[in-house]
């Protein structure tokens, strides 16, 4: 379904149990950049009432598993720690180059969000079926049924303001991208990396 063409290595689950607090403070932060990027497509494209409207929705949810991403923190005795630089996200931005036209680049940064979503909605399954922690387990399979919502919404836009060849064009092209990075990635306890 979500079309990933490289699957996370099943031993990243062994990375992340060594390094839990530092997942969740990596998983709260990705929450609130993806509250960010919601919140920057309705700046920057208020003209699209109906992306303007799931975009407040989404900013929204993203905000309360934020949330709830510190509140697991927090039960548990510690506090979030500062932000990391995204690795993932950052290379992954340099596929599509700068610039182009207004609808080449509200598609390119609806293309990139989807991704990141397939990702983590990948990581999130992973960590429901295998990690050790059985709060964890349910917790992440909650998140994985949202990202896979957001995925899919994000993919919805594209096609909705693309034109189908073009669009389905980038997005394959942007899944080999990634294939190719995610074969450098997997080896940190971040929720892309």
């Amino acid at each position: 379904m979500l079309g990933l063409k490289l699957t996370t290595d099943p031993r990243w689950v062994n990375i992340v149990e060594k390094n839990v607090h530092e997942i969740l403070t990596d998983h709260a932060f990705c929450e609130q950049k993806a509250a960010s990027s919601a919140i920057s497509l309705m700046v920057r494209y208020p003209e699209e009432s109906d992306l303007v409207k799931a975009m407040i929705k989404l900013a929204q949810e993203e905000l309360i598993h934020f949330k709830m991403v510190h509140q697991l923190i927090c039960e548990r005795g510690w506090v979030l720690g500062r932000e990391r630089k995204d690795e993932y996200v950052r290379d992954l931005k340099q596929f599509f180059p700068k610039g182009g036209s207004r609808i080449d680049q509200l598609l390119n940064q609806l293309l990139y969000a989807a991704l990141i979503e397939a990702r983590s909605c990948e990581r999130f399954r992973l960590l429901s079926e295998s990690i050790v922690d059985i709060a964890l387990q349910k917790f992440y399979k909650k998140l994985m049924i949202s990202e896979a919502h957001h995925y899919s919404l994000f993919l919805k836009f594209a096609y909705q303001y693309g034109k189908k060849k073009e669009v389905n064009e980038k997005w394959h092209a942007l899944l080999d991208f990634e294939s190719q990075l995610m074969t450098k990635l997997g080896k940190k306890g971040t929720i892309h990396g």
